[in-house]
């Protein structure tokens, strides 16, 4: 299994898990928060075309993770997965039978992917983040989200790479030029992920087999790489240089989940 960011921010999000298994290989696009002209880019600079993607994952209805999934699905005849709640929220498309409904706790499987839907804290209809499986290797994937919970952190334990939100660092937030209402919306439990709860999240998560660690979601007003992989340096425990900040241009490469 490996999987690729195509970039990730609050201007768009979006990232391709692929596994290969004895029916070939599969890749699930998580997420779609661009327009259909730039995610083709995207694709196209991670080596993939969108005639190379057997299924969409959204996560939740805002702009800058739904972007273009519904006129995407359509276009291409690809299955659409959300939940019940997003689908509501984005004014309840008809798919013409490519729409799937995703809930907790509801497998997945796509070939030799297996994903596994988990809720999340976040100010959303029915937000959900997923546990990616294959071949006994396993990939977190954790953004939008306020605060952490037991359940996201029993999904999260175990695996071999994360990727993990890291949206703002609480004094930057403080003092930016956001009015207060908005300060309160993302630094609430339904908003999103400050260094500090990001760190707590991946203190809990970290064990001998977690290899690889992609910080994303990072606010650009109210975050920096380097402050980033400061609160996180602790709990992952090795070079700092080593944990992957996922960028709103230029996503991250590959990376590949071996044993």
């Amino acid at each position: 299994m490996r999987f690729c960011s195509l970039g990730s921010g609050s201007g768009g999000n979006a990232l391709v898990v692929e596994a290969r298994g004895a029916a070939g290989t599969h890749r699930v696009l998580i997420d779609c928060g661009f327009s259909q002209r730039e995610l083709e880019l995207r694709l196209a600079r991670a080596g993939l075309q969108t005639a190379d993607l057997d299924a969409i994952f959204v996560t939740h209805e805002h702009g800058d993770h739904i972007g273009c999934a519904v006129s995407l699905a359509r276009r291409h005849g690809l299955p659409l997965w959300m939940s019940r709640g997003t689908w509501r929220a984005i004014g309840e498309p008809d798919l013409q039978g490519l729409l799937h409904f995703a809930r907790d706790g509801q497998r997945i499987t796509i070939g030799a992917l297996e994903l596994l839907p988990y809720t999340v804290p976040h100010d959303a209809q029915e937000p959900l983040q997923l546990r990616c499986s294959a071949s006994a290797l396993h990939l977190g994937v954790l953004t939008d989200v306020g605060c952490s919970t037991p359940h996201l952190i029993a999904h999260l334990k175990g695996c071999d790479a994360l990727v993990l939100e890291c949206n703002h660092d609480r004094g930057l937030l403080a003092a930016s030029s956001y009015p207060a209402s908005l300060k309160a919306r993302i630094g609430g439990r339904f908003g999103h992920l400050a260094n500090d709860v990001a760190a707590q999240i991946l203190d809990a998560c970290t064990h001998a087999g977690l290899r690889h660690l992609v910080a994303a979601h990072l606010s650009l007003q109210n975050n920096r790489p380097d402050l980033v992989r400061k609160a996180l340096a602790p709990a992952w425990g090795r070079d700092q240089d080593a944990i992957v900040v996922a960028g709103p241009e230029a996503g991250s490469g590959w990376i590949d989940l071996q044993r």
